[in-house]
Formats: structure tokens, sequence, C-alpha cells
């Protein structure tokens, strides 16, 4: 299917049912986007792979850089129940990102963006993009490929902040591919954490497969370090990374 990129265009009107504080709050999109300049990311669903490993980190690690140059909230979106989308914020850490439910779908067929995944079990979801939008208008939208499967390319923090502030100092994007018990793996976070760079870790087995892990680079041990998407390699690399 097509998706239409709705810039300059009005979001849906919607009523979101929320939980807060055990008390059922109805927020409505005029109290999210009225007056204020925001950036949605919407995604597949909550817990899942890329949107938990890579999604939702990086917007929670940049949001200080869109806070300093005139963002007024990041919302995540996924067409999930309010009480999934309060766990999965807390097992996040993502406290000040705004975690809204779509439990029935309504924005994201509003954006023109609620796909099918019953092949997954998943039902209708939404279709993975971002938006930049200023009081209740759409300003600028990144949607995904329409390819098969969740293509993860230009809904991602950087690139919305990049359009926002293509000058903006951000911290390096740190990837550690490890396992369970791993020595070699916890010298390496231990080496970024020494050097105050924040990572997120991909664990074998729960992220990736040994299998996938062959294909990216060519070898099954770990760690396997990424930095900015380029890979660096295993703990001794990064060593040597750090002092260069």
């Amino acid at each position: 299917m097509s998706f239409e990129n709705k810039e300059g265009q009005n979001i849906p009107n919607v009523t979101f049912h929320t939980r807060q504080d055990n008390d059922w709050v109805d927020v409505t999109t005029d109290q999210l986007f009225k007056g204020k300049t925001v950036v949605v990311f919407s995604l597949p669903g909550a817990f899942t792979p890329t949107c938990s490993s890579a999604h939702v980190p990086r917007y929670n690690q940049l949001l200080p850089a869109f806070k300093a140059n005139g963002v007024d909230e990041i919302i995540c979106m996924s067409v999930n129940d309010t009480f999934v989308m309060n766990e999965w914020q807390a097992d996040q850490g993502a406290n000040d990102i705004t975690f809204m439910p779509d439990g029935n779908g309504e924005f994201s067929e509003g954006m023109g963006m609620l796909v099918d995944k019953s092949d997954l079990g998943f039902g209708k979801r939404s279709w993975r993009y971002s938006m930049l939008v200023k009081d209740g208008v759409v300003d600028k939208m990144f949607i995904e490929a329409d390819v098969e499967g969740d293509p993860f390319d230009v809904s991602d923090a950087d690139t919305m902040l990049h359009y926002i502030a293509p000058n903006a100092e951000v911290p390096a994007s740190v990837t550690v591919m490890a396992r369970k018990g791993c020595p070699f793996c916890a010298k390496a976070k231990q080496m970024l954490e020494d050097a105050g760079m924040e990572y997120e870790v991909l664990m074998m087995g729960e992220d990736y497969t040994d299998r996938s892990l062959r294909a990216m680079v060519g070898s099954s041990s770990v760690p396997q370090v990424f930095i900015n998407g380029d890979h660096v390699g295993g703990s001794t690399d990064l060593a040597e990374w750090l002092k260069s």
C-alpha cells in the first residue's frame, strides 16, 4: 500500500483513553498538540525488538537536544492499550517521553498509517513513521518505505533532530551485542562507561541469534560494538578506538 504524506494538514481529532495513578483520564489531541511543537514517533508495538532496542532508547537519549531546539514534547504512539504502554514506558525508563495508547487505532487510521499485521497475529497496527507537529499541523513526516517486514531507516531520532537542528551536537549512538555471562562484554561496557558514553545492549537469544550475528560481522564472538552505525569490533578493538 502507499502512504500519504500529510504535511500541511491537521492531525486527526482523537481522544485517548489513558490510565494515570489508577484513574481513567481522557486526553484529547488538542491537549497534546495545541500551541505546542511536538515530535511524534509511531511504531508497530510495545516491547517489540526494534521498538525497544533502538526506536524508543534513542529518542529518550536525545530528548535534551530536542528540548534545547524548541520541541515541547515527544510522543511515542502505538496501537496498544494504556496498561501495556504504561508498563513499557517504565521498562524503558523513558519517563519524560509521553506514551500514548492508540488502543483502537483511531489516530493511526486518521493519519493513513493503520496497517494489517494479521499474519503476525498483531491485527491492525501502526506503520512506523515520525512527524513534527506545530500547533496541530503536520510540519514534516518521515515515513518508512513500503517494503516487506519492519523497515527502520528514516523515522529514527537522529533523522528528526537533524531536520530540526542540522548543527545540533548529539551523543554517539552505541550498540553492544553481547551474551549473558560474557566477561569481555562486561569489559566493553565498563570501557564505554568510563568514557562517559551511553550505550544500548542487545542480548543473544533475546534480541538476535548466533546466525544473524555471523551474517552481520562474519563471526559469532561477542561483544560486537557498533558506534554511529560503524562496526568497531570486540573489546580489544573498542579499546583501540577509544584511544584514537
